[in-house]
């Protein structure tokens, strides 16, 4: 049985990805590994995300006017995330709304162009 999957993401710049994710994002640095860091595992609410220290695939072009999500987090109560997230300063790619697919959701570009796309059921 599954109980949890944990994406790894790639970034060539750990401190900062992990600055990112704690600072604006809300999550906890659970560790990172070597000096300095070439992995780091991040938390919130029990979910985490790994990062590893190497070169993101070559990016599609459309990646943002297609929306082409790297990670779809369903989440308890998208207005109160989107107003946490609003007043920490996040660059939204996408604003809170609702779909037409019951959802209400809303969609941030992190520090390294990933696309996350937060949304809770209507």
């Amino acid at each position: 049985m599954i109980r949890q999957i944990a994406p790894q993401f790639f970034t060539l710049d750990i401190p900062g990805t992990l600055a990112y994710y704690t600072d604006k994002l809300g999550f906890k640095c659970l560790g990172t590994w070597q000096d300095p860091p070439v992995y780091a595992i991040v938390a919130r609410d029990q979910h985490k995300i790994h990062f590893r220290c190497a070169a993101p695939p070559t990016g599609n072009p459309d990646k943002y006017s297609d929306e082409l999500l790297d990670a779809y987090l369903l989440i308890e109560d998208a207005d109160a995330l989107y107003a946490e997230y609003a007043a920490r300063g996040l660059e939204f790619m996408r604003g809170l709304g609702n779909t037409p697919w019951q959802s209400r959701e809303f969609v941030v570009k992190d520090c390294d162009g990933r696309l996350l796309a937060f949304g809770a059921n209507l």
